[in-house]
């Protein structure tokens, strides 16, 4: 079976969460954390490379919360584990950095701070959003085959399946080809609410059904080769600092949704969609992290979890 490896974004603070590092809250029946789930069904789907986005400054508590007991695990299994740090200071050389810039850069340079670490076909998802088991498999069964460099996958979920009771979110709409296999265009839209049975983004009412993207992506690689999308991101990165940064220097943001779509309207990528049935569930509020360890208690009561998370792979 060819090596994968998934990357774990995770350096975000998430200031919704009030001012908490999200990412390291617990919510399992043993203080586990959502990113907990998401490497036991990495490990489960096959992928046996896995890399941490953070920051250094919260190295010590990454570590500590989740970093050296998921070590631990790993190397029992055969897993390896690497870091990788996103720097708001590290941008392409000779681009000038704006004066009273704050706000991370983006999903796309945090898969560049990994990089130098992935020499083999690779996803990518976020630290605080728990997917279900079923996109792990596809995205990981999709990557073991051999691929054009220009084809990309990425995990479908439901939107119904994607919201939160607690406050607007913001997801990458997918506009599906005839045939529900391929993606045309993902549009990323913010603010998207409930409201009773209606869902809502700045007011125009949306179909419930409409697959979306959860920022779970695949990306491809020869055998040997390193992935032929990390030299597109490179390329990118430096556009976006001619094109996007200099509108609006403090917040533009380089989104991989933002990169892959405008790839989709160039026809420089394919995008395969692997529709997943499963109910995502986060902490984007506060609010949230109540029903998140509601939910987990639930699917361990289900069976679809061990109480002792990463016991069953050690069978």
């Amino acid at each position: 079976m060819r090596s994968t490896t998934l990357v774990i974004m995770a350096a975000g603070l998430g200031s919704r969460f009030g001012g908490s590092i999200k990412q390291l809250e617990p919510v399992g029946l043993h203080d586990e954390i959502i990113m907990d789930y998401s490497i036991h069904d990495a490990i489960e789907a096959g992928f046996n490379k896995i890399i941490f986005v953070i920051r250094k400054d919260i190295e010590d508590d990454f570590r500590i919360r989740i970093g050296n007991r998921v070590e631990k695990i790993a190397q029992e299994l055969h897993v390896q584990i690497g870091y990788a740090y996103q720097d708001l200071k590290d941008i392409p050389q000779g681009v000038a950095f704006p004066e009273g810039r704050t706000k991370p850069w983006g999903t796309g340079q945090a898969v560049l701070a990994a990089k130098d670490l992935i020499q083999e076909p690779f996803a990518v998802l976020n630290a605080d959003d728990y997917y279900g088991k079923e996109a792990f498999v596809q995205v990981h069964d999709w990557l073991v085959l051999d691929h054009e460099d220009t084809a990309l996958c990425m995990a479908g979920f439901i939107l119904k399946n994607t919201l939160s009771d607690n406050g607007g979110v913001t997801r990458g709409l997918c506009k599906v080809e005839e045939g529900h296999t391929h993606v045309v265009d993902v549009i990323e839209t913010h603010n998207i609410v409930k409201e009773g049975d209606t869902i809502l983004a700045n007011g125009k009412i949306l179909d419930p059904d409409t697959l979306v993207s959860m920022n779970f992506w695949g990306f491809p690689a020869k055998e040997g080769c390193k992935p032929a999308f990390l030299d597109v991101l490179e390329t990118h990165f430096r556009k976006f600092f001619e094109t996007e940064v200099p509108n609006d220097p403090l917040k533009a943001e380089y989104l991989l949704p933002t990169l892959v779509g405008h790839l989709l309207q160039e026809n420089q990528c394919t995008l395969k969609v692997l529709k997943s049935h499963d109910k995502w569930f986060g902490v984007t509020y506060k609010e949230d992290k109540e029903f998140v360890a509601n939910s987990f208690k639930a699917l361990i009561e289900q069976k679809v979890y061990s109480e002792d998370l990463y016991s069953d792979l050690q069978d």
